[in-house]
């Protein structure tokens, strides 16, 4: 399970917002995401706000969860009134545990609550296991335009040292199937640099992505949190701990690979085939959009005030049965906060920032050290080089 939320002021009991932030909601576009916290079992790496069937207690079963949430979705409607929903994206934990239909009604009263824009990105993640053909497509006749696989890796061993419970070949043959149903995008995730991963293992995780169709591939570096499984197995000396070198050279592989099949990439750990491909829901959140977060644990940000639900699913229905907010803590951040976060999410992007928003000394510094597009740097923009992308975090320290 998740670690502890971070502290925070009390959230008003019927939710409300300051109403300079009430009436701001969506100017900048509005996003909804829907936290689904179950999963069949738990991962040696994830240290999501996720739990088995074991680790429930009463009030939180699946088969009440679609109407735990359109009860939250009913007080969010008292709350605030954003022109339109931009994107719609269902995470966990495991959504397709859910009934196809149970998410579709999640879905409607979203659309009942705020309306639907026209064309709105709908993505949910998928674990390969969890999905079939008929699931799919009920998915798609419920409004699902976007799937998004956790594949991880197309090796054995791999997925055997993170805990995943698929093989290696469902992966690919889910997203294959997604597409015969109609999903509009389909995208494969990735883990690199997990302890006992060899060059030749990322390799034929990298051809299989390519050679499943999808036009979307996010990877990401393990990153190992405390409190779960695999800390404690490297603690006691079972499995290595990451190499950041190691994760460097799987990076390169994965832009060499992935520019030469024809994607781009649009954030550092993301490539798409096609502007279009891209994930509208997270381009919302990289660039400074509001989004309300439906479900236990899940974070909001309307109007410069960011909050999050409390932790524990029967907590998170206890309180909605209760008729009040299952708000746990909210702060309102400061210009200075925004704008540090703004950059913090901008300079990943390749579409970069405006160098009058970064310290002019910090840049000129990145540049030098060659780690920002110099053709982009004399149009007045900050865009990282591949070099800078190795070393994003950095830029953003020097230039924040």
């Amino acid at each position: 399970m998740a670690g502890a939320l971070p502290d925070g002021d009390p959230v008003p009991l019927d939710g409300s917002l300051p109403p300079a932030a009430a009436e701001a909601a969506g100017k900048d576009g509005f996003a909804v995401y829907v936290h689904v916290p179950f999963c069949a079992s738990r991962c040696g790496y994830c240290d999501f706000n996720t739990y088995t069937a074991s680790e429930l207690g009463g009030g939180a079963s699946r088969e009440e969860y679609a109407d735990t949430v359109l009860r939250e979705l009913e007080l969010a409607a008292r709350v605030i009134d954003p022109a339109k929903v931009d994107t719609v994206f269902v995470g966990g934990g495991t959504p397709t545990l859910l009934s196809a239909d149970d998410l579709g009604r999640i879905l409607e009263g979203i659309d009942r609550t705020w309306g639907l824009a026209a064309g709105a990105e709908i993505t949910t993640e998928a674990n390969p296991e969890s999905v079939t053909p008929d699931y799919l497509r009920a998915l798609r006749r419920n409004g699902f335009t976007r799937i998004s696989l956790g594949m991880q890796s197309a090796s054995p061993a791999v997925l055997r040292i993170l805990d995943r419970r698929h093989t290696a070949g469902r992966a690919p043959q889910a997203a294959r199937e997604a597409r015969e149903a109609g999903f509009d995008h389909v995208n494969l995730d990735l883990i690199y640099g997990t302890p006992g991963e060899t060059a030749d293992d990322f390799a034929e995780s990298l051809r299989t992505v390519i050679g499943a169709g999808v036009d979307h591939v996010s990877a990401y570096a393990l990153i190992v949190e405390d409190g779960t499984r695999m800390a404690a197995r490297m603690r006691r000396g079972e499995i290595p701990f990451p190499s950041d070198d190691v994760a460097a050279d799987r990076y390169l592989a994965a832009e060499q690979a992935l520019t030469g099949a024809g994607f781009g990439w649009y954030e550092v750990s993301n490539w798409a085939t096609s502007e279009a491909a891209r994930c509208r829901h997270n381009m919302l959140y990289w660039t400074g959009a509001d989004w309300w977060g439906l479900g236990p644990g899940a974070h909001s940000h309307v109007g410069g005030v960011r909050w999050w639900n409390v932790k524990h699913p029967t907590a998170y229905a206890k309180r909605l049965a209760e008729g009040v907010s299952p708000g746990q803590a909210r702060e309102i951040l400061t210009g200075d906060d925004r704008r540090v976060e703004d950059i913090m999410l901008r300079v990943r992007l390749r579409d970069g920032i405006a160098l009058t928003r970064v310290d002019a000394a910090g840049a000129k510094q990145a540049l030098a050290d060659g780690l920002l597009d110099p053709a982009a740097y004399a149009r007045r923009l900050l865009v990282l080089t591949l070099r800078g992308r190795l070393l994003a975090d950095a830029v953003i320290r020097d230039v924040a």
